[in-house]
This record gives structure tokens, sequence and C-alpha cells, in this order.
């Protein structure tokens, strides 16, 4: 099983303590985003999470306790963009986050730190030369320390317009999408990082640009030192190439204020969210009422070509 941490919400920044103590508990409940009377009861026994993949922005409050998941394997999608608090309005300064992502990489290894530059978004102020000034300075300073870089384009979800109603957001098109790939291609191989794209439809492989899987099955068989058979995960969107995991996020629940963020669409939900966090529960926000239907969440490990199934 591959346990996703979390495209829904930034636990790493957020809730890192609720996250060891559901590590210490062994277990975590997730409520099924479109039904919160269903909840699965997900174990996070070591023998059967093949690997841990984290999302975040600000990875800074886990990196000293990494040791107590020294049982796990893992790996970290940082997003580091070049946007001010413009968009991301809550996001420490980038300053702050270069030394996070190099003290991060030193730890664990550049292979389990993938840096993400999505999504790439067009204004009168973050204009295409923006971009390049800023993913080469970036590109610089990260290099030593990551081997892979994700990219990808804004999508205007009906729930994210919402949000940047007040941002000039300036259309991209497939000729703007294949400009900014080849001057991305090569300032990327000028520091030896390899670019591949998330949940793009678009074909950039004319510049040493690939389709890419942010939970992936070739990385975790390189991390675990074994060999993994894992199908593509029926439950995302048919461009995305990542394999199957188990989320245990929750949507309206990230304090980074990001106005492009899927999953952070209703900035009051979220704040109310954020008040009935509690570090020792089960659930990453509130409490049980009694009438959920809670259900133990089938494991499986795809170690070694084998299916395993653990139940606690």
């Amino acid at each position: 099983m591959i346990l996703s941490v979390s495209r829904r919400t930034d636990i790493p920044a957020f809730y890192s303590d609720w996250f060891f103590n559901r590590i210490k508990e062994g277990f975590v409940l997730v409520k099924n985003p479109f039904n919160s009377k269903q909840v699965s009861k997900v174990i996070l026994n070591p023998k059967v999470i093949d690997c841990i993949v984290f999302w975040t922005k600000n990875p800074k409050k886990m990196m000293n306790r990494l040791d107590e998941i020294k049982e796990y394997n893992y790996y970290f999608q940082f997003t580091l963009n070049s946007y001010d608090k413009t968009l991301e309005t809550n996001v420490p300064e980038k300053k702050y986050l270069i030394n996070t992502f190099i003290e991060l990489s030193k730890r664990i290894g550049k292979d389990r730190v993938i840096w993400r530059y999505d999504p790439i978004i067009l204004t009168d102020k973050f204009t295409k030369d923006y971009h390049y000034k800023w993913f080469e300075y970036l590109s610089k300073r990260l290099c030593p320390y990551t081997n892979k870089c994700i990219i990808s384009f804004l999508d205007l979800y009906r729930k994210t317009e919402r949000n940047l109603k007040e941002i000039n957001i300036l259309p991209i098109d497939k000729d703007d999408m294949f400009e900014l790939a080849e001057k991305f291609s090569k300032i990327a191989s000028k520091y030896n990082v390899t670019i591949e794209t998330c949940s793009e439809e678009i074909d950039l492989s004319k510049f040493n640009i690939n389709h890419g899987k942010c939970i992936d099955d070739r990385l975790i068989s390189k991390i675990s030192g074994e060999k993994l058979s894992i199908d593509k995960d029926p439950n995302q969107r048919k461009v995305c190439g990542c394999v199957k995991s188990i989320d245990i996020g929750a949507y309206n629940t990230c304090n980074h204020v990001c106005l492009y963020c899927y999953a952070n669409f209703n900035r009051d939900a979220a704040e109310k969210n954020l008040l009935k966090h509690n570090k020792k529960s089960p659930l990453l926000i509130g409490e049980l009422c009694g009438d959920e239907k809670v259900i133990d969440r089938k494991m499986k490990s795809y170690r070694d070509g084998q299916l395993s199934f653990y139940r606690k």
C-alpha cells in the first residue's frame, strides 16, 4: 500500500504532530470526502505500507522527527514556486524554503526530495520572463539536492476561479506551453535536472520532458530496493500517471491559502476546520459523532509482486 500524505492538504506543514501520533497509535481514520458518514480505518503498519509520499510546501516541522518513521520508505514532493503573497498568501519566504529544501535533502538524500514548480500561472506580473528568471535561480540553488522537477500548467476549475477573480490570469495555449517547456528544458539541462509533467495531456517529449508519476512505482522500487508492481490509480484523472494510493488528508484544511489551490477552495470552511483539529484525534478534523460507519480498509502490500492482506 502507498500512503499519500496528502494531495488534499499540507500535513507536514500544519498537522505533523497529529501525523506522528497516528504513526504511534498505528492507525488513522479517514472520512470519505463525498460522504462524511463513511469512514475508513487505515492501518499504519510498516509491514504493509510500501511507501509514504509526502506533499508539502514546508516540511520544517517534521524534519527533527524523521527517526520516528525510519521503519518506513518515504519521499517528499516539495513545492517551491516563484510566487509572492499575491498568490501564495501564507507561504514562507523563498530563502527560508530553499534552506529547508537543502536541509531535508542532506538528511534523506536527493533521490527522495522531488522539486515541484507548479502550477505555472501567467499574469501581467508573473510573465514568461519572470518564470524563466526564477526557474533558473531555483534550478541553480536546488540542483545539488534533487534530481527531478515536476511542472504543470494552471487548470482553472470552477471552485478556483472564485479565489482568483481579482487576479488577471492570462490564458496559456499550446504555443505558450511549448515555449515555456523549451526554455525550462534548456535551463534544467544546464543544471542536470530532469523535468516531468503532472497530469498534462500535452506531449512535450521533443523538449525531453515526459509525462510523470508523482506517486511513482519506479522511484518507490528504487527507494525500497524491491520490485513493486502497482496499477495506475483509477480514482485519479485519465492523464494522471500516479499508481494506486490511499490519501489520509481532507479538503479545505490547509492554511497556506494559495489562491490557485483546487483542494482548499473555501476559505471560510478551512478556517472552521482548522479550529476543529485535535492532534490526538484519529481523524484529521474533528471527532467521531457515533453515527458513522467505520470500515476496515483492506491493506495491500505490493512487495516482491505478492499481495498480502493485513487487518489489525
